[in-house]
């Protein structure tokens, strides 16, 4: 049964939509810098020749490249200057929020209020600026090595001054991206680096598309397999919504209160606990604890002497954390379940809910107010918790399994889909939010204009 809130929003008009016009500046601002996103992908970094990477992204087909590749639109492909996207960000972001919950300093700065919020920001800005020069380094000095090793001279003019070119392109790609995503944020609908990351994968997907339905045409794949593959996006994308509306319904009563007409009522509300409240961030956050350093050791054992045990040593890693491999799914699986219960218990404080309700004179039937009612929240949020990680888990791994195994060359597996439905159910539900404060805002204004004509 749909919600008020949902009813009121599927009522407003195309005309409501056409007075709203700070909805409208939103989203043409965000449109221009998801543009511009788009634009900076086909800005190389000096000295870089494309049709040598080209030839090396050919040999790199399925491998971990490719997969980062799809997350980052084809950047890492033409080596742009924002070829790292907003990963180091992202991970950044991990370190800093895991200090905020670990580290006594940080932990204070986060009671601070909003002061201490801007420090935690600025901590998280310089770490992004290291972890992207030390990546940034070590894949200019593997395009560098690619000539020696695999005969590709992918490097017009290598040399120290190629290498600092190159770190300082990447870097400052990066940290444009952070702005880019985090004007989106404040100025713009939506969350700006979830919105960044989709523009990535929907970019890839006519590529992806059209390589399924030409394998199709051309015999080398089955029809029916084709065919079947298209149907389960269609259920994938369908289960994905479903997951994503549903909730745990927490029903709270307030103590009976006397009506205008003297009769005695008793309050109800609900309280909603989503299944996965923790949303697409576990999948974005075990994506770039992985494939950030993947990315980095793929380059570097590319760019490392053959003969040398350091080079063994990182085509061995490389080997067992492979996308798809049995060590990188067990990986991924981990780093999704554990991002799924921390973030979770960032997102929603069952110490503060439950301090509100008794305040304010709420209590859930049968729970005492306090401490009990926090464990009991505690105790409803862990159970709903594992079943929100199984899904993510099995929406993000069981796909790719599957067309692993059945050899189909077709990248946007259930992360990718994931991120994409997620990101853009999020950005609907802010833009219906916007509708409905505009509209209340129209009714609130047309109240006080009426009563100002009987006064």
């Amino acid at each position: 049964m749909a919600s008020a809130a949902e009813q009121l929003a599927s009522n407003i008009s195309m005309s409501t939509f056409s007075k709203a016009t700070e909805l409208k500046k939103r989203l043409w601002f965000t449109l221009g810098a998801l543009i511009l996103f788009r634009l900076l992908s086909f800005v190389p970094i000096p000295g870089i020749d494309p049709r040598a990477l080209a030839s090396l992204f050919q040999t790199q087909q399925g491998g971990v490249l490719d997969f980062f590749n799809t997350f980052s639109g084809g950047s890492l492909e033409r080596m742009s200057i924002i070829a790292l996207g907003i990963m180091p960000y992202i991970t950044a972001s991990i370190v800093v929020q895991l200090g905020g919950t670990l580290y006594e300093p940080w932990k204070a700065l986060k009671k601070e209020g909003e002061v201490g919020r801007k420090k935690l920001n600025q901590y998280t800005r310089y770490l992004t600026v290291l972890l992207t020069t030390v990546q940034g380094y070590f894949i200019a000095t593997g395009l560098e090595g690619l000539a020696a090793t695999q005969g590709i001279g992918a490097v017009v003019e290598p040399g120290m001054l190629f290498r600092v070119a190159a770190t300082i392109s990447l870097v400052g790609g990066t940290l444009f991206l952070m702005w880019v995503g985090e004007q989106i944020t404040s100025r713009g609908i939506g969350n700006g680096v979830s919105l960044i990351i989709m523009a990535g994968i929907v970019a890839s997907m006519p590529r992806h598309i059209a390589q399924l339905f030409e394998g199709g045409r051309a015999g080398t794949l089955d029809p029916l397999l084709v065919f079947g593959i298209v149907i389960a996006v269609v259920g994938l994308v369908m289960f994905i919504c479903f997951m994503e509306r549903a909730q745990r319904r927490v029903l709270i009563q307030y103590p009976k209160r006397q009506s205008a007409r003297g009769a005695m009522q008793q309050e109800r509300s609900h309280l909603p606990l989503k299944l996965n409240t923790a949303g697409v961030i576990p999948p974005i956050f075990a994506s770039s604890l992985l494939l950030m350093p993947l990315t980095v050791l793929q380059f570097a054992g590319k760019g490392a002497d053959p003969n040398s045990s350091s080079s063994d040593l990182l085509i061995t890693i490389s080997t067992y954390l492979q996308h798809g491999a049995p060590l990188y799914l067990l990986l991924y699986a981990s780093g999704i379940v554990f991002f799924c219960f921390f973030y979770t218990a960032v997102q929603f404080n069952s110490e503060e809910t439950a301090e509100n309700l008794k305040r304010h004179g709420g209590f859930v039937p049968g729970i005492r107010p306090g401490k009990a009612t926090e464990l009991y929240f505690d105790y409803l949020l862990n159970r709903i918790t594992v079943i929100g990680a199984a899904y993510l888990a099995m929406i993000c791994l069981i796909p790719e399994i599957a067309l692993s195994q059945a050899g189909v060359p077709f990248y946007l597996g259930g992360t990718s889909l994931l991120i994409v439905v997620n990101v853009t159910m999020d950005t609907v539900s802010q833009i219906q939010s916007h509708l409905i404060a505009h509209q209340y805002g129209d009714l609130i204004k047309k109240a006080k204009l009426k009563g100002g004509r009987r006064r």
